[in-house]
This record gives structure tokens, sequence and C-alpha cells, in this order.
């Protein structure tokens, strides 16, 4: 049998699980589209001049990560999500005009910990004569093979059958079976988009 994780892809292409409620509401509907976030302490980078300084007064510029959000297009085999984001930063202090370029990494993620996919890429900053604000934008695509995003028949089958309050087992969570919570966290993918930052800069973001 072929493993599900090889029909994962992560194409980017760079310019400048969520769950859906059923008409029920006693009722969730699990999507299969992938979710999207920042990792922690990686949605902010910022440059100091000198570099090798940590002071605040030695700081050139600071960007973030804003606005994320996906597109989801679930297809018969595979499962497209387009990917926008913009990375908006701010310099100390305005001057002329110049061009700084941010390195950014997007990892396509399953299970919450096994990484599937990384590419490692960038956004180029261009701040205006006298201006103290740049945005650039970023695109990037995650594809996902239908069946390594589908839960095995037999797991679902024992989330979904009917129970009745006669049985044992009606108050049972299945979420309370690991092979139940392992086959729902196999099949679940992420995008994350964050700095790619140096051992200085992940620590300084970690201690603020």
């Amino acid at each position: 049998m072929s493993e599900p994780w090889r029909g994962a892809v992560l194409a980017l292409a760079l310019a400048g699980l969520a769950a859906g409620c059923a008409r029920d509401p006693l009722l969730v509907e699990r999507s299969p589209c992938p979710a999207v976030a920042i990792p922690f302490h990686t949605g902010s980078y910022t440059r100091f001049d000198p570099p090798e300084s940590r002071d605040a007064d030695a700081i050139d510029f600071v960007a973030q990560i804003v606005d994320l959000r996906s597109q989801c297009v679930p297809g018969d085999r595979t499962i497209v999500s387009d990917v926008v984001f913009t990375v908006a930063a701010a310099r100390r202090r305005a001057g002329p005009a110049r061009e700084e370029v941010v390195p950014l990494f997007i990892t396509l993620v399953q299970g919450g910990n096994v990484l599937m996919a990384k590419q490692l890429t960038a956004v180029r900053l261009s701040f205006a004569e006298g201006a103290l604000r740049a945005e650039a934008q970023g695109r990037a695509r995650a594809e996902v093979a239908r069946a390594a995003a589908a839960i095995p028949p037999e797991i679902e089958r024992r989330i979904t059958r009917a129970r009745s309050p006669r049985e044992e087992d009606a108050l049972v969570d299945p979420l309370a079976d690991p092979q139940v919570r392992a086959a729902l966290r196999a099949a679940s993918f992420e995008v994350l988009v964050g700095f790619q930052l140096d051992d200085a800069s992940l620590a300084f973001n970690v201690a603020r």
C-alpha cells in the first residue's frame, strides 16, 4: 500500500483543520482543507544596525506577517489550498528610498509534527523616499492528495455510528480512543508561514 503522505506537494509563487458547522448545530463537519497558521515566534522579523546589537536604538526596521488567509478547493483527487499573506514593515527613521529582502519559509505539515515539504523564499520590501512603511504580498499553493486527508472508513464509522442510550459506551466520546485520535491527526494538514530566522533573531523574538 502506498504511503498517503507521498501525495502531499507544496508549491510556492511569491508576488512582492478548520471545522465548519453544518445545519444541525450539534453536528460538526470536518474539512479536509489544510489549516493555515504562523508558528510561534516566527511572525516578526527585526533588522538591527549594527547587526550584532540588540539595543532598541539600533532597530533598523521591523516586519510582521499579517492578513494570512487561504482559499481551498477540494477536488476528487487533490485538495488545492491557495494561501495569501502580507508582510508589513516599518523602519525607525524616514530616509532615502531603499529596498530590503526579508527571508521567509513556507511548510506543509502533517499531523501537527511531520514536515512534508519546506520552501525557503523571500519578499522584497520597497520603502519610498521619506516613507516609514512598506508592504509586500506573498502567495503559496499547497496540494494534498485527497486520499491522504481522508479518514479511514472504519474510523469514520466509529465516530459517526448511531448509539442507543442503552449501550454501555453511549456516553463515551469516540475521540477518547487513541487510535481514533491518531487517525484524525494523520489526516490533518497545516500550511505554516513564517520568517526564516537565525538563532539570534529567534532568541530575540522568544525573549520579547
